[in-house]
């Protein structure tokens, strides 16, 4: 039988534009969706987003005009909209799932299409099995140029009905965040939209509320400053800069889709989202009253872990890929979930990453708390009588490397780099926590093609130790 084109990873499909992510391939993916989703709805309604990458708004006409063919109802963003829009769009009117397309934070020439369910996060692995499945039961059938009266037609045909997400979704954010805290910052901050589709929803939060706020890199660039929308520490170099010239609180950043956060304290130091996540949840604990467990993936830091203690509270821990937190939201079992790639919702929320919502919220922390994020870290150092310093490093090894690692990670050793290894966690990839409390993980990447290596220590001299041992011993083979 063919195998299929669309390979969905931790987040989605993704490809290089005019490579793997063609009309063709588009054609397939969104055809076994609607087909997919007539097998879970006898009338279902799909809406359709998209961000603000190259040749967006026809890919997703094509989708209109493909579904509709289906006979699904659709529903079709009519401009750049966040994916946490998406979701709560449907929740809010309780549509059957959505097909995003973006590639997130991926370079430019990338594209991408994520699949939500009717439940609002990200399509779980054995809906996107299906989906696959009948793409390439599709090309064993037709070849992989499945032709539809749609075909061709990039929106010549229909239209759909059109939406504009962004009222209902910042009426949203209002019954979350406390605006009235956080409107006791004496200076304001900077939102970087990295020309992304948080532009007019991070900062039209801000302005309605009366904080004052600069924007910047809010207009539409397919090539994103040519760097990609990611939030890196590079790539908020810009926003450092606005930050200390114009004395502002914090940098908020969203990425690409407005999924995943970056933060950027009063002095233009860059913050781990691993520490923000510690933080936000420890804030909420204490404001809200959620006397509830937090969830984390298995490569984001323990100290989520420890502050669940200090608050007589546990940690669910999941494998990488958002849709498992998703599932904790759904079930209202967590106060927050994150992970260490910068995604996080809470409760109440959506079963998907909120970088919009996670920018509010640690704007009314420091709001709240009157003190910069390196403070606040310090003294939580302080109060849990232990630091964490996580460490993440993209592997990039040959294929034969790659092999070897993974052979390697699946022996059961009581001894590695010589310490003591108290426990295995194989989760996802291969985790090693030792006697002294510090950590390793090596997982493949679900997005893109590296070997990921996790470290966690009690200084930063100590991971710095651990990583550089841990990618000696990985490169051995």
């Amino acid at each position: 039988m063919a195998t299929s084109p669309i390979k969905f990873g931790t987040s989605g499909w993704r490809g290089l534009i005019a490579d793997d992510f063609t009309f063709a391939n588009v054609r397939l993916a969104v055809t076994a969706i609607a087909e997919h989703v007539k097998t879970k709805a006898k009338q279902p309604t799909i809406l359709v987003g998209y961000d603000t990458r190259f040749y967006s708004e026809e890919f997703s006409q094509l989708a209109v005009d493909i579904l509709q063919h289906h006979e699904i109802r659709t529903l079709l963003c009519e401009t750049f909209t966040p994916t946490p829009a998406v979701a709560y769009e449907i929740m809010r009117r309780k549509l059957d799932g959505a097909i995003n397309f973006t590639a997130s934070h991926n370079p430019a020439q990338y594209h991408g299409l994520k699949f939500s369910s009717a439940d609002a996060g990200p399509a779980l692995p054995e809906v996107t099995k299906d989906i696959e499945a009948r793409v390439a039961k599709m090309i064993a059938k037709d070849g992989p140029f499945p032709m539809t009266p749609a075909a061709g037609s990039h929106g010549k045909n229909s239209s759909g009905e059109r939406v504009n997400l962004r009222e209902n979704y910042l009426r949203r954010l209002e019954e979350l965040v406390h605006f009235d805290t956080l409107r006791k910052t004496k200076s304001g901050f900077v939102i970087d939209a990295l020309h992304g589709c948080g532009a007019g929803y991070l900062d039209r939060a801000f302005a309605d509320h009366g904080v004052t706020v600069q924007a910047m890199r809010t207009e539409r660039d397919c090539l994103f400053d040519g760097t990609g929308p990611d939030v890196s520490e590079e790539n908020l170099a810009p926003l450092r800069k606005a930050v200390i010239d114009s004395n502002a609180t914090a940098g908020l950043a969203t990425d690409g889709d407005a999924d995943r956060f970056g933060i950027v304290d009063r002095d233009g130091t860059w913050i781990q989202p691993n520490l923000i996540l510690a933080l936000v949840y420890d804030y909420l604990v204490e404001t809200r009253k959620w006397k509830m467990p937090a969830a984390r993936s298995v490569a984001t830091t323990q100290m989520i872990d420890a502050v669940a203690k200090s608050h007589g509270q546990t940690t669910y821990q999941t494998p990488v890929g958002f849709k498992y937190i998703g599932q904790l939201i759904r079930e209202d079992k967590i106060a927050l979930g994150g992970e260490e790639s910068a995604g996080l919702t809470i409760r109440g929320h959506v079963p998907e990453k909120d970088g919009i919502l996670a920018c509010l919220l640690v704007a009314e922390m420091i709001a709240a708390r009157g003190a910069s994020i390196a403070e606040q870290i310090r003294a939580m150092f302080k109060k849990l009588g232990r630091e964490f310093w996580p460490v993440r490093e993209n592997l990039h090894l040959s294929d034969e490397q790659k092999a070897n690692a993974v052979k390697r990670v699946v022996v059961d050793a009581s001894t590695l780099l010589g310490r003591k290894v108290v426990s295995i966690d194989r989760t996802d990839g291969a985790k090693f926590v030792f006697d002294d409390g510090s950590w390793m993980l090596l997982r493949l990447s679900g997005t893109e093609p590296l070997l990921r290596l996790y470290v966690e220590a009690e200084s930063a001299a100590a991971s710095a130790k651990l990583t550089g041992e841990a990618t000696k011993w990985v490169l051995q083979g």
